[in-house]
C-alpha cells in the first residue's frame, strides 16, 4: 500500500530513515515523501516523520459522510503549490457547509498557516482510524487522510522524566535515537542491539520500547549506573498514575496498553549493561545490530579555532576508529552499525566532518553513505552536531 509521510525538519535524515525500512521511497516535495509498505506503518516508531497519511480513493466528502454518527472535527493541511492558510481554511469550511446540509455537526480546526502544525494536529486528536476527528492533506488536487501524528508530548516526557540525566555529557534526543536504530534496517522482534557508548541509556531505552533487547557498555561507571537506573525506571512495574506521568504504558486488565503519552508500541524488557572501554572490550554474543552516539568531544558554545578543532578531531577519531577496529572481529558479516560522530560548526556556517571513510573501509566495513550529505543532525547554530555514518560489516 502507498503512504504519504510529512518529513521532519531535516528531510534528508527522514528520507534515509524511510529508505532503510520501506520500499519505493520518493520525495515529492521538500516536506513530503511517499513510500510503500506491506502493513500499516506506525508513526510511533519513526523519529523522523511528523505525520503519515493514506490516499482517499474518492472525494474527501465521500469519506467524511461515511464516518460514524456524531460530531465531526476536521482540519485541512494544504501542501499544494501556492497554498495559503486562507485557501486551506476555505476547503475545510466548504466541506463543513456541505456536511451541514446532510445534518452533520462539524467543527473546523483553525488554520494559522497552510498546514496544521504537529502540535495542533496532536492536541486536537486528529488522525487515526475509526475516529470522527480527521485531518485531510491536499497535495495538488490529490487528497490524503492522516492516520498517525507524531506524539511530541511523549518524546518530551520520556526525555525529561527519566530519573538520571546529565546535561554535561550531552542530551541525545529520543527521536534521534529512534532514527539511529531504524537506520540499521529491518530487525526481527527481540533482536539484540548494542550501544557501546551508552551514556544515560537513551538509545537502549528506545530499543526496548521498539521491541528489541538492549545491551550497553560505557567507559564511565557513573554512566552505566545512570543507564541501569533509567532502564529499571522504564521496565519495572509502578502505579498506573506514575506510569502515565512518565509517558509509559498503563496496565489495564493485567495487560500493557497505550497511554496518550506513550509513543512506541512494545516493551521487550530485556537489557544488560556493563562498564567497558569500547576500544578494547569483549562484548557478549549475540550482537544483531549496533547503534550509538560516539564520543563527541568537549562541549562547545562557539566554533573552535583551527588548532583546537584539530586537537578535538584527533582525539575523537582515535576513539571512534579504535572502537570500530575492536568491534569488527566480534560481529558477523552484514551486521548493521550506525554511528553518530561529531561534526563542528565553522564561522561560515558550514560543518567540518571527520574524513574517516578510507580507514573504516580498510577495517572491514562497507560505508553505505560515503558522502553523508544531509545526514548531519543539528539544531540551529549548534556547535557540535551529529554526523551519521551507516556501515555494514563486510
Amino acid at each position: 500500500m502507498r503512504y504519504l509521510a510529512v518529513l521532519g525538519r531535516q528531510p534528508e535524515i527522514s528520507l534515509a530513515e524511510l529508505s532503510a525500512l520501506f520500499s519505493r521511497v520518493s520525495q515529492i516535495s521538500g516536506e513530503l515523501a511517499t513510500f510503500s509498505a506491506d502493513k500499516e506503518p506506525s508513526i510511533n516508531r519513526l523519529g523522523g516523520c511528523l505525520k503519515i497519511a493514506v490516499e482517499i480513493s474518492g472525494s474527501p466528502l465521500d469519506y467524511l459522510t461515511t464516518l460514524p454518527e456524531g460530531k465531526i472535527t476536521v482540519g485541512v493541511s494544504d501542501y499544494s503549490a501556492h497554498s495559503s492558510a486562507r485557501k486551506a481554511q476555505g476547503e475545510a469550511l466548504k466541506l463543513k457547509k456541505i456536511l451541514a446540509r446532510h445534518g452533520r455537526s462539524v467543527r473546523v480546526v483553525e488554520n494559522k498557516s497552510a498546514v496544521l502544525s504537529t502540535a495542533t494536529s496532536l492536541h486536537n486528536g486528529l488522525g487515526g482510524f475509526k475516529t470522527n476527528k480527521v485531518e485531510l492533506i491536499l497535495v495538488n488536487e490529490k487528497w490524503w487522510r492522516v492516520i498517525g501524528v507524531q506524539d511530541i508530548d511523549a518524546y518530551a516526557r520520556r526525555d525529561q522524566a527519566r530519573p538520571a540525566r546529565d546535561a554535561k555529557v550531552g542530551m541525545l534526543p529520543p527521536k534521534l535515537a529512534q532514527i539511529l536504530i531504524n537506520l540499521c534496517g529491518h530487525l526481527p522482534a527481540g533482536s539484540r542491539l548494542l550501544d557501546p557508548f551508552c551514556g544515560t541509556g537513551v538509545v537502549l531505552q528506545e530499543a526496548l520500547l521498539m521491541g528489541y533487547s538492549a545491551y550497553g557498555t560505557d567507559l564511565e561507571p557513573r554512566m552505566v549506573e545512570y543507564t541501569e537506573k533509567n532502564l529499571k525506571w522504564l521496565t519495572e512495574p509502578e502505579t498506573d498514575s506514575a506510569r502515565a506521568a512518565s509517558g509509559r504504558p498503563v496496565a489495564t486488565g493485567g495487560q500493557r496498553s497505550s497511554s496518550p503519552c506513550q509513543a512506541p508500541d512494545s516493551l521487550a524488557g530485556s537489557f544488560q549493561v556493563a562498564v567497558g572501554d569500547a576500544t578494547s572490550f569483549t562484548w557478549e554474543q549475540p550482537i544483531d545490530a549496533v547503534a550509538c552516539e560516539s564520543y563527541l568531544g568537549r562541549p562547545m558554545s562557539l566554533p573552535p579555532a583551527e588548532i583546537k578543532l584539530k586537537t578535538e578531531e584527533q582525539e575523537c577519531s582515535s576513539i571512534i576508529l579504535g572502537f570500530l577496529k575492536n568491534l569488527a572481529p566480534q560481529i558477523k558479516s552484514n551486521t548493521p552499525v550506525v554511528v553518530a560522530m561529531p561534526a563542528w560548526l565553522r564561522p561560515d556556517g558550514s560543518y567540518h566532518r571527520m574524513n574517516l571513510v578510507d580507514e573504516i573501509t580498510n577495517m572491514g566495513y562497507n560505508v553505505m553513505n560515503k558522502t553523508r550529505e544531509g545526514l548531519i543532525y543539528h539544531r540551529d547554530k549548534q556547535v557540535v552536531a551529529r554526523d551519521i555514518i551507516i556501515l555494514r560489516k563486510k
